[in-house]
């Protein structure tokens, strides 16, 4: 078996924080429900879309990226249902834009938590991410603890950022100007949100 090394762990954390920094859909989830519903709901969509990323890694550590390969039907399967579930979501942004915040509210949380976990559970790209980051940094023959200590380094980095993320945009500055441009910040939300999915969409 193959030990893990501490260079190996940062080089594969490095990946990780430029990727999350990129705006795709979890980015924006993050952001537009952090200011939107406050800071425990960007914290729970936060924990939605670490947890399946962390399953996604576990997944490619396991070889799902060469099941994607030999079956492509799957892999168009889950990236078609994930494309149809951004578009619902920009769908809700843009005809709810102009409703008011609904205050001291539970449900949005749970809202939150359950739309991070479908939006990165429908995201297939992910495992192939995975799965190339996973062959360039990390050597064959990694024993399975060495392969959960990655999956939990994984879990952990998602966590402490998009709760990071969820902690500041959540502030009384930023959630204020977020209401003052409500109708504008959330049909611009949906219409990238929107973009997103029909990219996911129609690309091959």
């Amino acid at each position: 078996m193959t030990d893990l090394t501490l260079a190996q762990v940062i080089a594969f954390n490095a990946t990780l924080l430029a990727a999350m920094a990129a705006p795709g859909p979890a980015f924006l989830l993050v952001l537009r429900n952090s200011m939107a519903q406050g800071r425990r709901a960007g914290v729970m969509t936060g924990l939605g879309l670490g947890l399946v990323a962390a399953l996604w890694t576990a997944a490619a550590l396991l070889g799902l990226a060469a099941v994607f390969e030999l079956v492509p039907w799957l892999y168009v399967l889950m990236k078609t249902v994930g494309a149809l579930y951004l578009i619902y979501l920009a769908w809700g942004m843009w005809r709810g834009a102009r409703e008011p915040l609904q205050t001291g509210a539970e449900q949005p949380a749970h809202r939150g938590f359950r739309q991070g976990l479908i939006v990165n559970l429908s995201n297939p790209k992910s495992v192939l991410f995975a799965g190339a980051v996973i062959v360039v940094i990390f050597p064959a023959g990694l024993s399975a603890f060495d392969a959960a200590l990655i999956v939990a380094n994984h879990l952990a980095v998602e966590i402490l950022i998009y709760s990071a993320m969820a902690i500041g945009l959540a502030s009384t500055p930023a959630r204020a100007a977020y209401l003052r441009l409500k109708v504008w910040a959330d049909r611009i939300a949906a219409t990238i949100l929107g973009a997103l999915g029909l990219r996911l969409l129609i690309e091959r």
